[in-house]
């Protein structure tokens, strides 16, 4: 049986960015693989290899219906920027039968430890008594009532329950925390599964601790937290901003923040990098992460895994999928939104019964 071929032009993304050593191995033992180098796919070569290929893997892939007509073998898309970009035909493609996969899924575990991270160092006050030591106001042998808490038995909850959600859930586990989450797309037994309280927004923002806003970018959840929800939060809670800032009301967190009404820890930003005057920087009570939840050493290497595990089933006609499958429902309601690292969580987390469905 001849192996298919593999177009695997992920720059900029690093191959070893996204593939341990083996899984690549794995992909290069199944697959004839064209190009597969730390640089740009030079355009003959791309353009040679279309006409064979099965699978095109890129950071952002350009497929048009001119594309496909170019590419009669195409069975599998891959994109490795971690969105479902606009650069694709996704009507085409649904109509050739050609998937589309993003590899958003194999963020979650990265940016799930970098949210447990703020999680512990805003409830229990390192960074601000880190900053306080510099300048000799560290408060020795102090509970600090007015700021920390423990998080054992903590209310948590979160806005949007996707794989980075689900991910942190059972990291969370050994503190016996108590979950809710608001996620209209989310089915009740995947709730079930994880031994999560589904509820309406303002019961998750009235009820927690601790709130990890990790929802995808859509159409209609621009600003979702705004100054009035940020009023619903309890004083003295920690909000945990992983997903994207299209999400939230930058000015009135900020206004929020600043006020001491809660904490917050960032990771994303509605303009990076942030500029250099804004009051974010300068504000107490928060934890300012430069967009690197994802950004650790083998930290998105789970994708080059999924990728190795969906190609193989691609090759044993096997319909299951670990990385997220558009969908023309989802696309739709991505049209609008400012950004969408995350999306293909939405994709995963609204029918995990069906092929691409996996919430592992």
């Amino acid at each position: 049986m001849p192996k298919p071929t593999v177009i695997l032009a992920p720059h900029w993304r690093g191959l070893t960015e996204l593939f341990r050593a083996e899984d690549l191995r794995a992909v290069h033992g199944m697959c004839d693989v064209v190009w597969g180098q730390d640089a740009p796919i030079p355009d003959d070569v791309l353009a040679r290899a279309m006409p064979q290929a099965e699978v095109l893997i890129a950071e952002t892939p350009r497929v048009t219906a001119q594309t496909l007509a170019q590419a009669p073998h195409l069975k599998m898309v891959i994109e490795v920027s971690g969105a479902f970009p606009d650069t694709i035909d996704y009507a085409a493609c649904a109509a050739r039968g050609v998937e589309v996969l993003s590899c958003a899924p194999g963020f979650r575990q990265s940016v799930a430890e970098m949210g447990l991270a703020m999680a512990l160092s805003t409830a229990r006050g390192l960074v601000a008594e880190h900053e306080a030591f510099r300048t000799g106001g560290e408060a020795w042998l102090a509970d600090r009532e007015d700021r920390d808490f423990t998080l054992f038995g903590a209310r948590v909850g979160f806005v949007g329950f996707g794989q980075i959600a689900q991910e942190l859930t059972r990291l969370l586990a050994p503190f016996g925390v108590r979950i809710s989450a608001y996620d209209p797309w989310l089915p009740a037994a995947v709730a079930q599964d994880y031994g999560i309280a589904l509820a309406a927004l303002a019961d998750v923002l009235e009820g927690s601790q601790v709130l990890f806003v990790a929802a995808v970018p859509t159409s209609e959840n621009r600003h979702m937290i705004d100054a009035q929800a940020l009023a619903r939060i309890p004083r003295g809670a920690v909000l945990i901003l992983l997903s994207r800032a299209h999400l939230v009301d930058f000015d009135a967190l900020g206004d929020a923040v600043t006020r001491g009404h809660i904490r917050a820890a960032v990771d994303v930003f509605p303009s990076e990098p942030l500029a250099a005057d804004d009051a974010l920087r300068q504000a107490h009570g928060v934890i300012l992460s430069p967009h690197r939840a994802a950004a650790v050493p083998g930290g998105r290497q789970l994708i080059g895994e999924m990728i190795r595990d969906d190609i193989r089933a691609m090759i044993a006609g096997d319909p299951m999928r670990r990385l997220a499958v558009a969908s023309l429902a989802v696309i739709d309601k991505l049209a609008g939104a400012t950004d969408g690292q995350d999306v293909a969580q939405m994709a995963q987390a609204r029918d995990p019964a069906t092929p691409g469905g996996d919430t592992t």
